[in-house]
């Protein structure tokens, strides 16, 4: 789906759940009818939190598994969070993933503002940008090198060779989840896309975007080969109270912060979501990823039906 056939629009996945086992027939239902209504590319996040009320399938899996129910939506991840990932274990499982969906896969990598895990994985939060950068390129040379060395400080690699390589070539996109100044010109340097989180505003993003298409100036790139991409989530209803009440209390039991729906989210019915919306895409977006946060297969339906034509 095209809003002037410049802005794509993307769709989370259904991968957050309060009650187990997960129903897989809803699942499917909601990955094939997303496809059915052909949004861009589905879209999962990284939920490496142990907290109970954050029931998140993991992402590889996630995507995998909707690669086997699609043949052509594109199958994105914003963002995984690299540090807390092993960078050779993950390069297989990616790039299996590409082959497996023939090539549809975005990765996306942050470096994460919470260091608060890292003990849990058995890290230290010490000199994690320079662990983010060498992952990274670990990442990037076993998708691209037919025989990697790698003498780093976290990671020692003698003439390896993964196969299967990644369908796409040199690997599959690489778009980056960033805030901080430097991070977004680290995007701009090493990556051809960048992802503003659903926890940042639509002020916060517009801040962003500047930063980035200032670096891309600086950099000498083509901003038509950067993709910049927004998460937003929203809740379409018309009963507006009803969904900020229930937009709090997801936020409230996934952020473990409510309030910050009110700075961060969209809501109410579809004309007023459209006109929130299209302030993302007026600060900069070119492809929005629609986050529903409940109801999802209903959300989605409207979202296609009554929300994205008035974009158009």
């Amino acid at each position: 789906m095209s809003a002037d056939k410049n802005v794509l629009f993307g769709i989370a996945a259904p991968q957050i759940h309060s009650r187990f086992p997960v129903d897989t027939a809803e699942i499917q239902n909601y990955i094939q009818r997303a496809e059915a209504l052909d949004f861009h590319s589905l879209w999962v996040q990284e939920q490496a939190g142990l907290r109970a009320g954050a029931g998140a399938l993991e992402g590889v899996s996630m995507l995998s598994y909707a690669a086997g129910l699609t043949q052509k939506v594109r199958l994105g991840a914003a963002v995984f969070l690299i540090n807390l990932r092993n960078p050779i274990q993950l390069a297989k499982s990616l790039a299996s993933l590409d082959q497996l969906s023939q090539g549809r896969l975005i990765v996306g990598v942050g470096l994460g503002a919470v260091t608060r895990l890292y003990q849990a994985y058995g890290l230290s939060p010490d000199r994690r940008v320079a662990r983010f950068i060498e992952a990274l390129t670990l990442l990037q040379k076993l998708w691209s090198e037919e025989e990697v060395t790698l003498e780093g400080q976290f990671w020692q690699v003698q003439k390896a060779n993964l196969l299967p390589k990644p369908v796409q070539k040199p690997h599959p996109p690489l778009w980056f989840g960033a805030n901080a100044p430097v991070a977004l010109k680290r995007a701009v340097k090493r990556g051809s896309g960048f992802v503003g989180a659903g926890s940042s505003s639509t002020a916060d993003f517009r801040v962003q975007v500047e930063v980035i298409r200032a670096a891309l100036a600086e950099a000498k790139k083509d901003p038509a080969d950067f993709t910049i991409a927004k998460r937003v989530y929203i809740a379409v209803d018309r009963d507006r109270e009803r969904a900020a009440a229930r937009t709090r209390d997801w936020f409230g039991m996934y952020y473990g912060r409510a309030e910050v729906a009110d700075r961060v989210a969209v809501w109410g019915d579809a004309e007023e979501c459209a006109a929130q919306l299209k302030q993302v895409i007026d600060a900069g977006a070119r492809l929005l990823v629609l986050n529903p946060m409940f109801d999802m297969m209903d959300q989605l339906e409207t979202l296609a039906g009554e929300v994205i034509p008035r974009l158009t």
